[in-house]
């Protein structure tokens, strides 16, 4: 392995080597990066890495983020003279991977361009210059020489409509790009500390892959009939090249979980349209959370037949406006309008790309079909914030919860009436959980609670799946445990329990003042404890929070803790 560069000031820094015969990777590291499109947090980092294929041909594939422009176009050519360079791989065209098509193309004009379809038209409007192209599908091959035949997978909607996986048969090397990829910056090639990437991991998998479960499920078993895979060439993070089995076996899982849920939302957007795919996951991010399964479509891309079928099997829609200018998303809108029935419910937003249609005269053709809202509509007046993510984010948590409250109310009532009471008698205290990154504050009233560890000085904390605050909880993120007083809690109690709207302010009308992690304290409260996530272990339909406490006070000494008695154990 061989650094290149320095870490510069901004910690920008380029990493080569040899991962399999004749393939080396050109990694860009870009070590301070705390947020990844703005639609979730990252603690670590992240990576954009690209791969040189040198057989009798030469492919690259994949470039890099427009930051890297310089690092990584030095870097490229003391790999190789770009007229060396055959074709260009383009597994899809978000600008973090093809950032730097145009640059590539400027040296090396002779390449010829390797995608799917849709992948080909969007580089055309992105690119504005002529270049040779080849046009792949699944199964087709390109035969490199010296052993390098390299087998096309088409992977629609990981995370684009036009992704295409790559297979080289002569190496057992598959290329990605976001698929089983992570936000993960280190000097590790490769995946040798399973334990260090694995919330990282299975992050990325909830914010970008689980709402298109049914799209791994379809990439798995194209997957399945090639030869073996004995690496992961992904496009953020390290390799997959020690725990392939275990963590290409983790995609299939939470996959086949996502998929065999009984309701489903399809989510309606246009990939290379303003914000629209980024708002369209934050809103997805949120309906999965509620154990409602996701399905999403590019309104430029798909097929009418596709559409219909999806509406048909749905409960419910999500639709970001597309642009008024594109009459193949108008027609796509307009079979999504003939299909939809009145027993399903809708929820819009707007894209912020400048073009976008109107909300209203859409909401109102919805309304006269029978749809109800399941969202306000979310209008975009200002380049999205962390705070419009949240809003996007707990709008489909709303979507969700609607649609499986009656299911949620059978559950409660299925259980044992003995049983039932006999949970009920297990008790807790009262807290209200805290917590504040960036502009996006939440909170929440929680009684399981509990100390872990003396060494170091640890709780636990049962957080429900489709809470809005389980998005701040995650390993390094920090909050604040605020007790409650015995005889003095009724007031922030019936706050806190309040149905908020989506986007709300949980502490307006409430007393803080702010922790050294940043988080609210709440100035009422008996007690409070700053905590640092540690670790998550995943329930059906909790997460299980394991934190230290890095510091604490008690307000009132002889004051107690107030405490919850429940009657019976299927609800709080």
């Amino acid at each position: 392995m061989v650094l290149l560069t320095e870490k510069t000031e901004k910690r920008l820094t380029m990493q080569t080597g040899e991962i399999a015969p004749d393939t080396t990777t050109i990694r860009s590291l870009d070590w301070d990066r705390d947020r990844f499109d703005i639609e979730f947090g990252l603690q670590n980092g992240t990576t954009y890495n690209s791969f040189l294929i040198r057989g009798e041909k030469t492919a690259l594939v994949d470039t890099s983020h427009e930051k890297f422009r310089q690092l990584y176009l030095d870097t490229l050519k003391g790999q190789i003279n770009p007229a060396d360079i055959d074709y260009l791989i383009i597994s899809h065209t978000e600008p973090d991977h093809s950032g730097l098509v145009k640059d590539v193309l400027q040296l090396a004009p002779q390449v010829t361009v390797v995608g799917s379809k849709v992948a080909i038209q969007f580089l055309e409007d992105f690119v504005h210059q002529p270049f040779e192209r080849l046009i792949v599908k699944n199964g087709d091959k390109l035969d490199l020489g010296k052993g390098h035949v390299l087998e096309f997978v088409n992977a629609p909607n990981l995370h684009w409509p036009d992704t295409i996986f790559t297979y080289d048969a002569g190496t057992q090397v598959m290329f990605t790009c976001d698929a089983f990829g992570l936000h993960y910056c280190s000097d590790s090639t490769f995946d040798e500390d399973l334990r260090a990437i694995e919330p990282d991991y299975r992050f990325y998998y909830d914010c970008l892959m689980a709402p298109n479960a049914r799209s791994v499920l379809s990439a798995l078993k194209r997957m399945d009939q090639l030869g073996e895979v004995t690496m992961v060439a992904n496009g953020h993070g390290p390799l997959l090249r020690h725990n392939v089995t275990e963590l290409v076996g983790r995609y299939r899982k939470w996959s086949q979980a996502q998929a065999k849920a009984e309701t489903s939302v399809v989510v309606f957007y246009v990939s290379d349209y303003g914000y629209s795919d980024r708002l369209s996951q934050a809103v997805a991010r949120g309906i999965t959370k509620t154990g409602v399964g996701v399905e999403m479509i590019d309104l430029k891309t798909a097929d009418p037949q596709e559409v219909q079928e999806m509406v048909g099997r749905a409960a419910g829609m999500a639709i970001g406006m597309p642009p008024a200018s594109s009459k193949v998303a108008a027609a796509a809108v307009g079979t999504v309008l003939a299909a939809a029935k009145s027993k399903q419910v809708v929820g819009i937003f707007e894209s912020y790309g400048g073009d976008d249609e109107p909300i209203d005269p859409l909401l109102n053709q919805f309304r006269n079909l029978g749809l109800k809202e399941a969202f306000p509509s979310i209008r975009v007046k200002d380049t999205p914030s962390e705070a419009t993510y949240q809003l996007c984010e707990e709008a489909g948590t709303d979507m969700g919860q609607l649609l499986t409250r009656d299911r949620d109310i059978k559950q409660r009532k299925a259980l044992g009436s003995d049983l039932d009471k006999a949970l009920g008698r297990i008790s807790g205290g009262l807290y209200i959980i805290t917590a504040q990154k960036g502009d996006i504050k939440g909170a929440m009233l929680a009684s399981w609670v509990s100390q872990a560890s003396f060494q170091p000085l640890g709780l636990t904390i049962a957080v429900a799946k489709d809470r809005a605050i389980e998005s701040l909880m995650h390993v390094g993120d920090r909050f604040v445990l605020n007790v409650l007083e015995e005889g003095n809690y009724q007031a922030l109690m019936k706050h806190f329990l309040k149905r908020f709207p989506p986007g709300a302010d949980r502490f307006a009308g409430v007393k803080t003042q702010p922790a050294e992690n940043g988080s609210p304290i709440l100035t009422d409260a008996l007690a409070y404890m700053e905590c640092h996530v540690v670790s998550r272990m995943e329930l059906t339909d909790h997460w299980i929070v394991y934190a230290t406490v890095d510091n604490g006070r008690v307000s009132k000494p002889d004051a107690l803790t107030a405490v919850h008695h429940r009657k019976v154990g299927n609800y709080y």
